[in-house]
């Protein structure tokens, strides 16, 4: 029998569209990261830094083992941290400052010896990790107490990757054209160290900025019902019984284990396998490909972001742009009809039959040829169509998670929750960077060995087969997802039933 609040719950709120558009800046700073991460973390090692690519595969997973305890840790802070402004508010403004500065020092390649590099890029990438556990745990974990509306929380989710996949539109579209830009030199050669410094300067400062702008924008409104501030192993041990979280953990680590794949071996993919010709007549037909030396006023300010190929150019980073911007304009289309999908068939459907269809297309990838320019550009863009919805989903259903936690344990941990769920989400990344790095080394990647037919075989398979089967055992996991939407609306009429009870009984 569904239950009935007996008064309206005060955390159960509609929210302005000032507090859900500042919340999602926070998402925007973290992606001008994370979306490095994904698509040019691995060639950069490789290609600009000079670590071997067996050396970047250990390092990445290395790295992660830092995340098991700094992830849980992070959510135990911020569950009991008891501030004027808020639990997880405060964490924002006091991560700003070392979150950019890190983000700029991982990208910049110091004059140091081959065994100097490499630690210099594990001690920082260490270190920007743990910057962003420090922001990006608890920023995650406001959308569980902002408001109890179910249906306000996807909206939240909604706008915070339509951010989200702004910003990766920017990110994967600008930053190879930006490097290209930035690091030109007098005698028409390209410094890529300086490059990539430069155009990281940028965005931490821009991250800085998004990052107050959240602070002063959003309000912490859901409270415990009862104090779970005294038992942090309670607090992991709920999460073991948390059947819904234990499914969304599961998937969570596949899906960025594939989107980290994906993303690294796609940027060798463009570089080693696609055709450069067959990219040139693309380049040309969208207009971004100019032979007279006077540019037009609309091209002369694409070209003050490198979006302009001339004869002699390779066509390569603006190719690779075009084909991420591409997916990323589509999978912005997929987070704008969430919410009404969502409403209609439920999160888990939608999340299930767009992960499905996404792992398939995924896979089909692997029969195009490296003419088959266009065929690539309609796959990705169907794949983007098909996992799109499920970009704002994942964090709902998070929220929900803790829902359901506090409705079975009459205890909420949410910044555990969501800890537990971003450790899942950074070993993700460091895995299947690691993966990345780990086959192309098996296949016999080095940059002078690129072109060779059994490197390009693994650049391909990496890049599709290998992809593709981690998403599979994502949609695996969801099926053990039991929240339906029906029994979602039942824990929060339960919940908003036993706040108004304990607030009518409050002295």
């Amino acid at each position: 029998m569904t239950a009935t609040p007996i008064t309206a719950d005060p955390a159960n709120v509609k929210l302005t569209f000032r507090e859900k558009a500042g919340y999602s800046l926070g998402d925007s700073s973290a992606n001008l990261v994370f979306q490095l991460l994904i698509v040019f973390q691995a060639g950069f090692y490789t290609d600009v830094m000079g670590i071997s690519a067996g050396a970047l595969g250990t390092m990445l997973l290395l790295v992660r083992f830092s995340d098991a305890f700094t992830d849980p840790f992070m959510g135990i802070i911020s569950d009991r941290t008891n501030t004027r402004c808020g639990k997880f508010r405060p964490w924002l403004l006091w991560s700003a400052i070392p979150f950019a500065l890190l983000f700029w020092l991982a990208f910049t390649v110091p004059d140091l010896s081959d065994r100097g590099t490499l630690i210099y890029a594990v001690v920082t990438y260490t270190l920007l990790m743990v910057a962003y556990t420090m922001n990006n745990v608890p920023y995650s974990a406001l959308t569980g107490v902002m408001t109890a509306d179910s249906g306000e929380r996807t909206a939240i989710s909604s706008y915070r990757f339509f951010a989200a996949m702004a910003t990766a539109f920017i990110v994967q579209g600008f930053t190879l054209p930006l490097v290209q830009k930035l690091g030109a030199q007098p005698d028409g050669s390209v410094d890529e160290a300086a490059g990539w410094s430069l155009t990281v300067a940028i965005y931490a400062v821009f991250a800085v900025v998004f990052f107050v702008a959240t602070f002063f924008s959003v309000r912490e409104r859901v409270k415990p019902i009862v104090d779970t501030r005294a038992d942090p192993r309670q607090d992991l041990r709920d999460l073991k019984s948390n059947v819904p979280w234990l499914a969304m953990f599961g998937m969570t680590l596949f899906v960025f284990i594939t989107l980290s794949l994906r993303g690294s071996s796609m940027y060798y993919y463009f570089t080693y396998y696609v055709d450069p010709t067959a990219l040139t007549e693309l380049v040309r037909t969208v207009g971004l490909f100019s032979a007279d030396s006077e540019l037009g006023l609309g091209q002369r300010i694409l070209d003050t972001f490198g979006l302009i190929v001339k004869p002699g150019d390779s066509p390569t980073a603006v190719g690779f742009s075009l084909f991420n911007m591409a997916g990323t304009l589509v999978s912005i289309l997929g987070v704008l009809v969430a919410k009404p999908l969502a409403e209609r068939f439920g999160k888990k459907l939608v999340f299930v039959v767009g992960l499905a269809g996404a792992t398939i297309l995924q896979a089909l990838f692997y029969f195009l040829k490296p003419i088959d320019v266009n065929a690539m550009f309609a796959f990705t863009i169907l794949s983007s169509l098909s996992y799109g919805p499920t970009i704002p989903l994942l964090w709902a259903m998070i929220a929900d998670t803790a829902d359901w936690s506090e409705w079975t344990n009459n205890r909420r941990a949410t910044g555990m929750v969501y800890a537990g769920v971003t450790f899942a989400l950074k070993a993700g990344l460091g895995l299947g960077g690691a993966f990345a790095g780990w086959i192309l080394a098996a296949y016999g990647y080095e940059v002078a060995t690129a072109r060779t037919p059994e490197v390009l075989e693994g650049i391909r398979m990496s890049a599709t087969i290998y992809s593709a089967i981690p998403f599979a055992l994502g949609v695996v996991c969801m099926l053990f997802y039991p929240i339906s939407k029906a029994l979602e609306h039942k824990i929060t009429a339960d919940l908003a039933n036993r706040r108004a009870r304990t607030s009518s009984t409050s002295p």
